[in-house]
């Protein structure tokens, strides 16, 4: 028996509400970025072929369609519950894909019948340490036709630690007065989601493919890092379009 509508929109929104607590102008950053792939699409003949980047329960892919219908969106995840629950609740927004991006083989599973318009991500690149990242970048820059666009929203902290202590502190003030810190966190919403029957199966599939020895995060990367490998990569241009504190979307056309 499949996940049910009415159990993916429960589970679904609650991510949304919980993503807020991390994601500083959550909804103002996904419209940058549907901004930035509305235009550089804009006057292309043909279908705008997008893939999103570690898309989850499709919270990003959801809302470029709704701004770009025309558009073919491939979204690419590794997490199999995260992906049910996207083409549960966000069936119509984009062809989705079981792959763990930097892993040998993951852009051949996109299927892709042509050159990328737009590569986008939220959140969900800054667990690749710089090598990873850098082969990552290289491989997009290879998909992406020129005059194509990479637009990454995630937390970058500046290279200078007294910098990094302030962009940090400022997005946590906004989060206060947004009371984003009202909403359940990360731990939380996974604590509750091994309560929901249906998504038992799921989530059993979930901890068989995590590794045996979990290891630690890399240190988040600065932006000046990602800005320096997105242009050894093949990236013509790169630099910041928006920013709240730590919290930047990142250009880079091809």
């Amino acid at each position: 028996m499949g996940l049910s509508l009415e159990t993916a929109e429960r589970w679904v929104e609650r991510w949304e509400r919980q993503q807020e607590r991390y994601a500083i102008d959550r909804e103002e950053r996904f419209t940058v970025i549907a901004d930035v792939v509305e235009h550089i699409t804009a006057a292309r003949p043909g279908r705008p072929l997008v893939v999103d980047l570690g898309c989850g329960p499709g919270s990003l892919a959801a809302r470029l369609v709704r701004r770009l219908p025309a558009a073919d969106i491939v979204g690419v995840d590794r997490d199999p519950l995260l992906l049910e629950l996207a083409r549960t609740h966000h069936a119509d927004a984009a062809r989705y894909v079981d792959a763990e991006i930097g892993e040998p083989g993951w852009t051949k599973a996109l299927d892709l019948d042509r050159p990328l318009d737009a590569a986008v991500s939220t959140t969900a690149l800054h667990y690749l340490d710089r090598d990873a990242l850098l082969h990552v970048y290289r491989r997009l820059a290879a998909l992406l036709r020129p005059g194509g666009v990479l637009v990454n929203g995630d937390h970058l902290p500046p290279g200078d630690a007294g910098l990094a202590e302030v962009t940090g502190r400022v997005g946590r003030r906004r989060a206060e007065r947004q009371r984003a810190y009202a909403h359940e966190d990360w731990s939380s919403w996974w604590t509750s989601v091994a309560q929901e029957p249906e998504l038992a199966d799921l989530l059993a599939e979930r901890r068989d493919r995590e590794p045996a020895a979990a290891t630690a995060a890399p240190a988040p990367l600065s932006l000046a890092t990602h800005v320096r490998l997105l242009r050894q990569a093949g990236f013509g241009q790169a630099g910041t379009v928006w920013q709240y504190g730590d919290n930047h979307v990142v250009v880079a056309i091809r």
